[in-house]
């Protein structure tokens, strides 16, 4: 009896043995389905080129999907998804850039008042500069004050302004214009940076108080 059990349990394993042998490989049961351009369900056991192009789904012997991919895109559609992956690379980028200063900024600064204080000497060094620039303008405007006296001396008795005059005129008011330009524009940052400094001590404010409290 034992002789005979043995016989038909090997026979049976050979039997499932040869049958998975036998079975293509290439099909496991899969078949495609997808939808054409006008929303027209399509099946198949093998993908053609309409199934790559819209898309299709890998289902199985029940009917479950157990692969999805997407219908390609259009050179257009690639350039746009190339582009909004960029910005969100960037942005993301840019996020982190911000935590990791703020993170920086928390340990430099463990109080108000030092972080004040790191503003004011910043607020202090471009008022330097402007000082020095307004000394420099107050320099060359009585140089071409200088020059233009010259000018008008010569004039008064009738003679001509000797061309290296007006040469050095014309040079002076140029660097006249270029220290009004710089001036102009130091005591334009030095607007933005009490701004800045605002909006920043704020956000240091809030830093500091979520530090402070619990965490959730």
């Amino acid at each position: 009896m034992r002789k005979l059990l043995f016989v038909f349990t090997a026979a049976a394993l050979f039997a499932n043995v040869a049958a998975h042998a036998q079975a293509p490989t290439t099909g496991s049961g899969i078949r495609y389905k997808w939808h054409d351009g006008q929303g027209k369900l399509h099946f198949s056991d093998s993908l053609n080129a309409e199934a790559m192009k819209y898309g299709f789904d890998a289902v199985n012997d029940q009917g479950m999907v157990i692969q999805h991919v997407s219908r390609q895109l259009t050179p257009d559609e690639r350039a746009a998804a190339n582009k909004l992956a960029a910005e969100q690379a960037a942005k993301q980028q840019a996020e982190q850039k911000r935590h990791d200063a703020e993170a920086q900024m928390l340990d430099a600064y463990p109080d108000e008042n030092s972080y004040k204080i790191s503003q004011q000497q910043a607020l202090d060094t471009l008022d330097q500069q402007i000082h020095t620039t307004q000394l420099n303008l107050k320099t060359q405007e009585k140089a071409l004050t200088d020059l233009l006296g010259r000018a008008a001396e010569i004039e008064r008795t009738q003679k001509t302004v000797p061309k290296f005059i007006n040469d050095s005129i014309a040079s002076q008011r140029a660097v006249v214009t270029g220290q009004q330009n710089t001036l102009q524009h130091q005591q334009a940052l030095r607007t933005q940076m009490v701004q800045d400094q605002a909006t920043q001590l704020a956000r240091y404010r809030e830093l500091k108080a979520a530090q402070a409290s619990p965490a959730q």
